[in-house]
């Protein structure tokens, strides 16, 4: 699936439709997302504020998503753990964005070169329109090199 079908379908997903989640960027290398959060009178907590749990899953899939297509499928990747702090109230659209630099790449990929699991810790910054920092997510990332399914030389 290329990156734009990806992030079409996402936008018409159930969850992120009708929580006012719009997925507004999918690089073609898928190194980068871009994601927003309307606020609406549907996704409002009790005090007129983003609710805790849409933010939450604004960022839910997008690092295992971005690290599983990085790695290819020679990788298990799976979200392990998340955590959200939450640091000012949400008035108004709200985003977050998700980077897979070489350097992260590269580490991975030495960590499990073994067959090994490794386990890494991603964060982001959901943030308003005026650039202020409403919550930061931390996400654990699951990564195993698959095994080699190749039969071994003369057998």
């Amino acid at each position: 699936m290329t990156p734009a079908l990806m992030r079409h379908g996402m936008n018409l997903w159930p969850p992120f439709l009708f929580t006012g989640i719009h997925v507004a960027e999918l690089a073609p290398d898928w190194r980068h997302a871009r994601v927003e959060l309307r606020l609406r009178p549907w996704n409002r907590n009790y005090v007129g504020t983003h609710f805790g749990g849409s933010l939450f899953a604004m960022t839910d899939p997008f690092w295992m998503l971005l690290l599983m297509h990085c790695l290819g499928r020679d990788y298990y990747v799976w979200d392990r753990e998340g955590r959200i702090e939450f640091l000012r109230p949400g008035r108004s659209t709200v985003s977050t964005e998700f980077r897979i630099d070489d350097a992260v790449l590269e580490q991975i990929r030495a960590a499990t070169a073994g067959g090994d699991k490794y386990l890494h810790w991603f964060a982001n910054d959901v943030v308003d329109t005026e650039g202020q920092v409403v919550a930061r997510v931390h996400k654990q990332v699951y990564v195993r090199r698959k095994p080699d399914r190749r039969p071994a030389p003369g057998g």
